[in-house]
């Protein structure tokens, strides 16, 4: 019997590394086992991760540099993924990536897939006065930051694929659900205009990343983009409408108006929406659907999601 590849697969407990945890429990091929990252192996959610049958769960910390060489050892495999809302820091955000990078790169690691974004700055530069600049040298750090740890990769030789999702379908959960009106209608506000919000499924993430590890040496070296739809928020709200029940209305804000909120990280996620708004022709363009849907067939429309999340988003805006 052929021993498995072992994945090490970065925020795992989190939403993009969950997807590809999912995605290699139920590959009938068989080719990988997962070893699951966390700062927390002995809290609820990596107990989930075993219980759904991850055998190897391994703690390390981004932060904390000789943890990660573990984690990477024996490893065919890594899926590495940082999460900036956690600090909102692009700066520790890079040194994270920079120190699994040299991670990797120490245990020849032969495929990485860095969850990273496009550099923002190419269509909106700093001068430019439409959006403020942020930490000094960024117009969207989670943005930009990511673009720029792309060459930690390069400089350490490590063969890496880079791999641009976007707008994540399950921030309608939580982060970007609907504001509730006093006469029951559900309001979406998002500052995009009647520009399209390239959107996807955590899981198709998660099954695009399979692909591409299956897929080997073709994708080394490759930037691929994808989104499962691209949608204006007016035609998301009907979508919503029509599949809950429940009356979704989108009346957008001016980006202006959406960094004027009382409320942490608005300054950031307004510059996000307004770059996807301003700059949607050039971000849909790098994200053609039929192209993902070849990596993953099952790549969910928009509609089919929620139909998929009905009582889940029913009960999160509650």
């Amino acid at each position: 019997m052929t021993e498995k590849k072992i994945i090490t697969v970065f925020g795992a407990t989190g939403r993009q590394g969950g997807g590809l945890v999912r995605a290699i429990l139920a590959d009938g091929e068989e080719e990988f086992t997962v070893r699951a990252v966390t700062r927390h192996p002995d809290g609820e959610a990596a107990r989930e991760l075993k219980r759904l049958g991850v055998d190897d769960v391994v703690r390390a910390d981004m932060d904390d540099p000789p943890s990660l060489v573990p984690a990477v050892e024996h490893a065919y495999g890594a899926f590495v993924v940082t999460n900036f809302w956690e600090h909102m820091d692009a700066e520790r955000e890079k040194a994270q990536a920079r120190a699994v990078a040299r991670a990797a790169s120490h245990a020849g690691v032969r495929h990485a897939i860095w969850s990273t974004l496009e550099d923002t700055r190419d269509c909106v530069p700093l001068d430019d006065a439409r959006m403020p600049t942020l930490q000094e040298r960024y117009k969207v750090p989670h943005f930009d930051g990511k673009a720029e740890a792309d060459q930690y990769f390069l400089d350490e030789a490590v063969p890496t694929t880079f791999l641009r999702a976007t707008f994540y379908w399950e921030n309608l959960l939580d982060a970007f659900a609907p504001q509730r009106d006093p006469d029951g209608t559900f309001r979406l506000s998002y500052p995009m205009g009647d520009s399209r919000l390239s959107g996807i499924a955590v899981d198709d993430i998660g099954r695009t990343a399979l692909a591409v590890l299956h897929g080997g040496a073709d994708f080394v070296a490759a930037t691929i983009s994808i989104a499962g739809e691209h949608l204006t928020v007016d035609a998301m709200a009907a979508a919503l409408t029509e599949s809950l029940g429940v009356p979704v209305r989108y009346r957008p804000l001016t980006p202006d108006a959406w960094r004027a909120q009382d409320a942490p990280g608005v300054d950031e996620s307004g510059n996000m929406f307004q770059y996807y708004a301003e700059c949607e022709h050039r971000f849909t363009a790098a994200r053609d659907v039929a192209a993902a849907r070849r990596l993953d067939p099952g790549l969910q429309s928009f509609a089919t999601w929620v139909a998929g999340h009905r009582d889940a988003l029913l009960d999160a805006w509650r």
